[in-house]
């Protein structure tokens, strides 16, 4: 089955947004990346799905090594500029400086690291593997930080968010009566 990018059966989805950094034969780069995220705690792994075509991920599979410097809730036009055009034609980088980003060196790559981010992620390629129209890059965390004062820019509906009121735990008499019903649903260990 295919679906379009923009099918609202998608847009169920919520995420954070990967304002991504790179460098590699199209120079210093940063794209927006709605699929970016962490999928194990040791080692730490993080995920990108990427088009092919980008010049990020031409960058990537050259140099091995990338940013995820998670967008704040204040960097929205900064997603949006960093999504809407292509490194192999525009200097990302110097635009966003424009529009009043700020960069700093990165500790264990090569690739630029956005100041302002609720988190700052340097990783370096593990593995990379075409997976239907996307490339899935698979890499290994080296140097992490996050303020703690930041929240990270969501993103929904096609449209940005933040986070809203917190939804309450149920109550205890609920979470006992569901440890219950785990015990009575149970199933029996097979030889």
């Amino acid at each position: 089955m295919d679906l379009a990018w923009d099918d609202a059966r998608t847009r169920k989805f919520t995420s954070t947004l990967g304002l991504i950094t790179s460098d590699g034969p199209w120079g210093p780069n940063i794209m927006c990346a709605e699929w970016s995220r962490h999928i194990s705690y040791s080692p730490s792994i993080m995920l990108l799905n990427l088009h092919a075509v980008d010049a990020t991920a031409d960058n990537i599979l050259k140099s091995r090594e990338f940013g995820i410097n998670l967008a704040a809730e204040n960097q929205a036009q900064l997603c949006s500029a960093a999504g809407g055009s292509t490194g192999k034609q525009v200097d990302k980088i110097g635009l966003l400086k424009a529009l009043g980003a700020e960069f700093y060196a990165a500790k264990k790559i090569r690739a630029p690291m956005l100041k302002g981010a609720s988190m700052n992620a340097e990783c370096k390629l593990v593995k990379s593997e075409m997976v239907g129209d996307h490339v899935m890059f698979v890499g290994e965390l080296v140097e992490i930080s996050a303020d703690p004062n930041l929240e990270s820019l969501l993103y929904h509906q096609g449209k940005y968010w933040k986070l809203g009121e917190q939804i309450p735990r149920p109550p205890q008499e609920i979470i006992d009566k569901a440890k219950a019903l785990v015990e009575k649903y149970r199933k029996k260990q097979q030889a």
